[in-house]
């Protein structure tokens, strides 16, 4: 015992200080109740050490029955403590030969027939004194004789019990300290209640949570009034809503090395109750999404709880176990014992009577020690009851969702929900405050407040652009939500909302009367009713560019007087089955509809919008178009584009849009187009691009296409062009760009009202004449060729505003350049030292900044 002090023993009790808001009041009690038994322990063993000892005289033949002094029993307690006996047989015969002062227990009556080892005398001596003494018994035995049998008898006569009770009791008392504590110390769920112990603390100090708390009690005005007030607040800062009032001296306080209960120091940190500075809205946000995690990682499992349970459990069959066999040996504590040691043939006398010093103490002790274990038993039995009365593996926050409003705070299970439930057993308060952090509408108006404090309406102005439509544009990318002040900006005619997932339109945006555009890129946003309605009536163009169908907000199927609606997303699952957009029914006004996607099929649901759609738009990613049934009731389809979806050939489903005036088959896999005679029945078609194929002769069947006023055949596999396509009388522009055409036919003459030809990155070398009779060409591409020289002719065009000759063979350009009325240098694409061959007089008038009005008929 006297190898180590009880505050080592003491400290196995000791925890973070932190852990201890997971104490209940019941292990508090366990843990001072452990530290009595220790108490104990080390008391019992201290006197074991410095003071037991038997003392025993032969028991004389003529006076077996005669005994000096009737003996009391005494009643054992059980302790764990360490002797050796050795040193108690020394203490045992204190006499003047062994140096030191005679020591006597003044509790244990001794009879006069012991007296002599306790008299600071010679053992001769002592002994001729006896025999003068009428009323003494002489024995045979000297001093040596006397501290051998001692210690022969201390080990057989005395019980084990009395000699081992306070090392028994130590053991029991360490391994019920470790029982208690094992859960904050074992890797698996120390590491868990660590993490929680901190993120608990973060959120209680968090001023978030004052704010959420206090702030959803209020209204916007009242919240005005706090900002102007902003002084007058600061005692506040401890939320203010039912349960919790103004801070008082015990107000718990959490620093950053764990908690600490200040008196002097009020929680007033921040300098006002309704706007968080930048740090705090950050940290937060941080705990928002700590919090989040951590119950990922907790909520799956329900090791913390069991092992709870574990530790409760022992402690219980401990109690049991240790008060079952200690009650036994109570009684086989006493002060007198008879002594048969079995050495006559070294003493002479065969039994003895001996009595032991400590047996009054160790009774005590005993007693008290099982009191002890029966408190700390039925501490174990309310635990245990505790445990199992309600389902600790559910944890409701039903009562915190009435008070605070924050109606979504999720109820938690397993680990998370024990842990609350124990501390809730220290301050409700705590999992009040750490509620806010469970909160999705917490974590948003946290959002919504530092995002409103950082994007001001100032920094949005500075935000607005304009668009290539001359239209004032906002784009906003990647916030978390969207700033209130977007809505004051009430000239806006775009917005564009990219990338924002929380993103919300309050009703404040009927103010916005010039709004018509609006784009939702990734953005799934949730509309209020009033907002809606305006949407409703005033929008006109939207623009949804989504991952999966179901982030196309259902709002959007509503909006009435829509004109215009884009859809850029995956419409196509893996086994080639359409993701079905919802009907599209209501969108009664719609005229164009633009989908980018994946198609491998015309969505069936585009037939709800075909009585008026004028405008369908299809660009494919690769997927290949198989089935297009669905265009035949497009009847009132004027303009189809079908880019990039795989097609071979032009589909016979066009043939019956009897209103196309404009189709746009870019980027197909498109080899023939024989089937262009039947595009005869389609009278209004006037513009066909069958750009960026692979078409390699147009067939001369594309003269029953009288109509026609642009025809693109750039970036194909065409090696000449036939007659057939010059006599399209009405042809306006024609482009048969990066093909391999080596001539341009004489007929070209016979395209009198063509005003635009681009035939560059081809192989031409010679220009004829014919060209030039085409006076009406505006623009005219020759680049990337090899023609060798430009013909005077070119001073005939006089409507020419842009000319390309770039990437030639040309080694001067025609004087006559400058009858070009409209043609400017900017407008003159060719070598620098090409243009520097032209004559001075002619430079001067190309390079005239002055806008010259456009000739008539153009």
């Amino acid at each position: 015992m006297g190898m180590f002090t009880l505050a080592e023993v003491a400290s196995l009790n000791d925890i973070q200080p932190t852990y201890r808001i997971l104490k209940p009041w019941w292990d508090v009690f366990m843990d001072y109740l452990a530290v009595v038994m220790l108490m104990v322990a080390i008391f019992a063993g201290t006197m074991q050490l410095t003071k037991d000892q038997v003392v025993c005289l032969p028991v004389l033949q003529s006076t077996v029955n005669s005994k000096a002094q009737p003996s009391t029993s005494g009643k054992a307690d059980f302790t764990t403590v360490e002797t050796t006996t050795g040193q108690g047989e020394d203490a045992s015969m204190r006499t003047v030969s062994f140096g030191s002062a005679p020591t006597v227990t003044p509790d244990v009556p001794l009879s006069r027939a012991t007296s002599p080892q306790y008299q600071p005398t010679e053992s001769g001596q002592e002994l001729k004194k006896e025999q003068k003494d009428s009323s003494g018994r002489k024995t045979n035995l000297d001093f040596q004789q006397y501290v051998f049998i001692n210690q022969m008898c201390y080990h057989l006569a005395l019980p084990w019990y009395s000699k081992y009770f306070p090392y028994l009791v130590l053991i029991h008392t360490i391994i019920l300290i470790v029982s208690s504590n094992f859960w904050f110390k074992y890797p698996k769920t120390c590491s868990k209640i660590e993490h929680f112990v901190s993120i608990l603390g973060k959120c209680f100090e968090s001023p978030w949570t004052t704010k959420a708390l206090s702030e959803t009690a209020c209204e916007d005005s009242e919240e005005n009034k706090q900002r102007l007030t902003g002084a007058q607040s600061l005692p506040k800062y401890v939320s203010t809503s039912s349960d919790e009032g103004s801070p008082s001296a015990s107000t718990p306080m959490i620093t950053k090395s764990g908690f600490k209960f200040s008196a002097d120091k009020p929680m007033i940190e921040v300098p006002s109750v309704t706007i968080l500075d930048k740090k705090d809205g950050e940290q937060a946000k941080a705990l928002f999404e700590k919090v989040r995690k951590f119950r990922a990682h907790v909520e799956d499992s329900d090791l913390i709880y069991k092992l709870y349970v574990g530790q409760t459990i022992i402690k219980t069959f401990k109690f049991i176990f240790i008060l079952c066999y200690t009650a036994n040996f109570v009684n086989t504590i006493s002060f007198e014992h008879i002594c048969n040691p079995k050495v006559e043939h070294l003493i002479g006398y065969t039994q003895f009577e001996c009595t032991h010093n400590m047996a009054y103490m160790l009774k005590k002790l005993l007693i008290s020690y099982i009191s002890l274990i029966c408190v700390y038993g039925f501490i174990c039995l309310y635990t245990l009851f505790w445990l199992f009365r309600i389902p600790l593996k559910e944890y409701s926050f039903e009562k915190v969702r009435e008070e605070s409003s924050f109606s979504d705070i999720p109820d938690v299970k397993n680990d998370f929900a024990f842990l609350l439930h124990m501390v809730d057993q220290y301050d409700q308060l705590y999992s009040k405050r750490f509620g806010v952090f469970l909160s999705e509408v917490s974590e948003n108006k946290l959002r919504e407040i530092s995002l409103n404090h950082e994007w001001t309406f100032e920094k949005l102005r500075q935000h607005v652009s304009r668009n290539a439509q001359d239209k004032q544009e906002l784009h906003l990318f990647m916030l978390s939500g969207v700033p209130d002040a977007v809505f004051d900006l009430t000239d806006l005619d775009v917005l564009k909302l990219e990338l924002i997932p929380e993103a919300k339109i309050p009703a404040k945006i009927s103010q916005m009367t010039n709004l018509q555009e609006l784009h939702l890129c990734h953005c799934p946003a949730k509309v209020e009713q009033t907002a809606f309605s305006f949407l409703r009536d005033h929008l006109r163009c939207l623009y949804v560019k989504f991952t999966d169908v179901a982030e196309i907000p259902a709002w959007v199927y509503l909006l009435k007087n829509l004109r215009e609606l884009y859809l850029i997303g995956n419409l196509n699952s893996e086994n080639n089955k359409m993701i079905g957009l919802e009907s599209l029914r209501e969108l009664r006004h719609l005229k164009i509809l633009h989908v980018k996607s994946n198609l491998t099929k015309i969505p069936p649901n585009i037939t709800d919008v075909a009585p008026h759609l004028t405008k369908l738009v299809i660009h494919n990613d690769g997927t290949k178009l198989v089935v297009l049934n669905s265009l035949k009731k497009m009847m009132n389809v004027a303009e189809l584009e079908l880019q990039n979806c795989e097609l071979e050939r032009i589909p016979h489903a066009i043939f019956s849009l009897s209103n196309l005036q404009e189709l746009d088959l870019k980027s197909n896999s498109i080899r023939t187009i024989e089937e262009i005679i039947s595009f005869q029945h389609l009278k209004r078609l006037t513009c066909l691009k069958l750009w960026h194929n692979k078409i390699v002769n147009i067939p001369s069947s594309i003269t029953h296409v009288k109509n026609l006023e642009s025809l693109y055949l750039s970036n194909n596999k065409l090696e000449s062009l036939p007659a057939a396509v010059f006599s399209l009388q009405k042809l306006r522009c024609l482009d048969v760009s990066y093909n391999s055409i080596t001539v341009i036919p004489v007929e070209i003459g016979l395209l009198q009202n063509l005003q635009h030809f681009h035939i560059t990155g081809n192989k031409v070398d010679i220009l004829p004449k014919q060209l030039f009779k085409c006076v009406k060409l505006r623009t005219l591409s020759l680049g990337q060729n090899c023609i060798t020289s430009i013909p005077d002719k070119v001073g005939q065009l006089l409507q020419l505003t842009h000319l390309e000759l770039k990437g030639n063979c040309i080694d001067r350009l025609p004087a006559t350049l400058g009858q070009c009325q409209l043609l400017r240098k900017s407008g003159l694409v060719v070598e620098d030292h090409l243009f520097d061959t032209l004559p001075s007089e002619v430079k001067e008038v190309l390079n005239q900044d002055t806008s010259i009005p456009f000739a008539n008929g153009i």
